[in-house]
């Protein structure tokens, strides 16, 4: 059988036939974009606006390729970054504290917070149900259990990403506000929501350079050769437009 085509109960077909087909408003935006055009943040918003069209209130995305050797401790690339007008996002943030600490939180909006028994659960279960992790110091030893689950989502609290605090109040406050927590994948891309396709361009665009800025100041010393490699914005469901790095 060769790489073009697959088995279906009537034989073999090409595998274009059994492939999904893509939506008439995804190719109509193809088209409006173009294949293989670069453009400025500000045109790759506009883009997106006329091609957003989804029932519901599409997210916008930014996408980077950075060249780093995401194995080595020495090039990732984390941090954090304010978002002016935030990410059109509620986040769900966990909050591993003890005594008054665990009242503060959650009267600043943190969806759960608390300590044994929130670890307890995690370990037993695997399961996070938040988009951050926020941990006093005194709480990081006792992470210790569930350091691998939380590691492997990206959500193990860190001092270089502000999430190890001593004033509970101050960083759920700054979270809430718009301070989005980046850190690379696996294979050395950055991505993040910068906010929602019905927003003013303005605000899209604004949000979209200050975190790419933010990224290129967060360039690892040792990192070597081209550092942003590409940028792409995009909404939900809908292709990619290719931003000048």
């Amino acid at each position: 059988m060769g790489p073009d085509l697959c088995f279906r109960s009537d034989g073999f077909v090409p595998r274009k036939d059994i492939m999904p087909k893509l939506s008439k408003n995804y190719n109509n935006a193809v088209k409006i974009i173009g294949l293989g055009k670069i453009y400025s943040v500000a045109e790759a918003v506009d883009l997106i606006k006329q091609t957003a069209k989804t029932k519901f209130d599409s997210s916008v995305e930014i996408h980077m390729k950075l060249g780093i050797e995401p194995k080595q401790a020495d090039q990732i690339v984390r941090g954090t970054c304010v978002l002016p007008h935030g990410t059109g996002k509620k986040l769900r943030i966990a909050v591993f504290a003890e005594g008054d600490d665990v009242n503060t939180a959650l009267q600043e909006g943190a969806s759960i917070a608390g300590g044994d028994e929130i670890i307890k659960d995690i370990k037993e279960t695997g399961n996070c149900f938040f988009d951050i992790a926020v941990a006093t110091p005194n709480m990081m030893n006792k992470l210790a259990p569930i350091a691998k689950t939380l590691g492997q989502k990206g959500l193990m609290p860190n001092p270089r990403n502000e999430t190890i605090t001593t004033n509970i109040k101050k960083t759920m406050q700054e979270l809430l506000k718009g301070k989005v927590v980046f850190r690379n994948d696996d294979s050395g891309n950055i991505h993040q929501m910068i906010g929602k396709a019905s927003w003013d361009k303005e605000k899209l665009a604004e949000n979209a350079n200050i975190f790419i800025q933010t990224i290129r100041k967060a360039k690892p010393n040792s990192a070597k050769g081209t550092y942003i490699q590409s940028i792409t914005m995009k909404s939900t469901m809908g292709p990619g437009v290719k931003v000048g790095v």
